[in-house]
């Protein structure tokens, strides 16, 4: 699957946002990034010069919510997980039940317009939705690392305590190891290529697409966002629009079962 470029009209306005909120939260990440980058091999992305269109203003109106359609994309996979707490779990645990936007990471990436922009975006959205009562806790989002060696759930746990807010469900997770992991990534068409040296161990860096997911309640794929289309305020639109949709759905069924 491929990602989808959707165009909108123009409704509301966006909220304002300021540049010391995007290098604060930048600068947290990376500081994040390079600290644990230090314990384990060197890594070799190079730090692009041109930032995401994720970090800057919208350049465009946002769409009223509800004012377009996501048509499904396909089923959401499902697979074994580790939570923050080291519980075993599967994937379907965390998805279906609300709108989840879900990301794939890792806690050492560097690369500016990749793990750290998925992580930004995802805590704006975070910070949008609690900011509304009609929508503070009925989505969720799901950061699930693809580095289970280094990622263990102690780390994972660590970097999402840096971003996650109190009351709302953005739950970290990781996996045992690359048996339970590549058939997730696969079903996902999330791209990963991990370094190996001469003697075939794992280097602990890789190369990867960015690919986030917008997944409804009926666990399908609603949407997915690459680095160009990245961007809270068109994320948190989507789930919004799920929301909207659902209620909709649910007033026809309680009029048809009258």
């Amino acid at each position: 699957m491929a990602a989808r470029q959707r165009s909108h009209p123009p409704a509301l306005a966006r909220p304002p946002r300021t540049d010391h909120y995007v290098r604060g939260t930048l600068l947290l990440l990376l500081i994040w990034a390079w600290s644990a980058a230090a314990l384990c091999a060197p890594h070799e992305h190079k730090q692009p010069v041109v930032l995401a269109p994720g970090y800057a203003p919208l350049e465009f109106t946002a769409p009223e919510p509800g004012s377009y359609g996501l048509p499904p994309m396909g089923a959401a996979a499902d697979g074994d997980v580790l939570d923050s707490s080291g519980n075993e779990a599967r994937l379907h645990d965390f998805i279906g039940d609300k709108p989840t936007v879900l990301s794939f990471i890792f806690t050492t990436c560097d690369d500016v317009n990749g793990c750290p922009l998925a992580t930004y975006v995802m805590r704006s959205v975070q910070d949008a939705l609690q900011a509304d009562p009609l929508t503070a806790n009925k989505a969720r989002l799901v950061s699930f690392s693809f580095d289970p060696l280094f990622d263990t759930p102690d780390v994972i746990d660590a970097y999402g305590s840096q971003f996650r807010a109190q009351d709302f469900d953005w739950q970290f997770l990781t996996t045992e190891g690359a048996a339970t992991l590549d058939p997730i990534l696969s079903a996902y068409d999330q791209w990963v290529i991990r370094d190996y040296d001469a003697n075939g161990d794992y280097m602990g860096t890789m190369s990867h697409i960015l690919r986030v997911f917008l997944i409804d309640e009926s666990r399908q794929i609603r949407n997915i966002y690459s680095t160009s289309f990245l961007h809270a305020d068109t994320v948190a639109n989507d789930v919004r629009s799920l929301l909207i949709e659902a209620q909709k759905n649910a007033n026809t069924a309680a009029k048809t079962s009258r």
